[in-house]
């Protein structure tokens, strides 16, 4: 299974974006983000990131360990723009399970998809 939370394969899930197929809306773009993260796909993550916002690396923790994704929210807000809240479980070592939530921003340029910035939610 993707991991994601969809109920595809990999290989037919984020798999595709991972191989260089755009992904054809933001929400398959933060899924597919999420996926890299689980992954350490560094390459994947950065080229997905807008040029504007994006660091030259990614640090991972090896400690980190995603524990599932839950998409609360995502919406177009214009021709080429949309925001995806979600929220993403994980664990640092032994210690007890934390989350991100975050609501995202993203724009498409050509017929790619790219992660702008984000807020975080309480």
């Amino acid at each position: 299974m993707c991991p994601c939370g969809s109920s595809l394969a990999y290989e037919r899930c984020c798999g595709r974006w991972h191989a260089g197929e755009p992904a054809p809306d933001a929400e398959s773009l933060m899924r597919s983000r999420y996926s890299a993260f689980v992954m350490c796909n560094e390459p994947y993550l950065l080229a997905t990131w807008h040029g504007a916002q994006r660091p030259k690396s990614i640090e991972f923790d090896r400690n980190q360990k995603w524990l599932g994704l839950k998409i609360v929210d995502a919406r177009v807000t214009g021709p080429d723009s949309a925001e995806v809240e979600f929220i993403a479980r994980f664990r640092i070592g032994g210690g007890s399970a934390a989350r991100l939530h975050e609501r995202s921003r993203f724009v498409k340029e050509g017929d790619r998809w790219l992660y702008v910035d984000g807020d975080i939610r309480g």
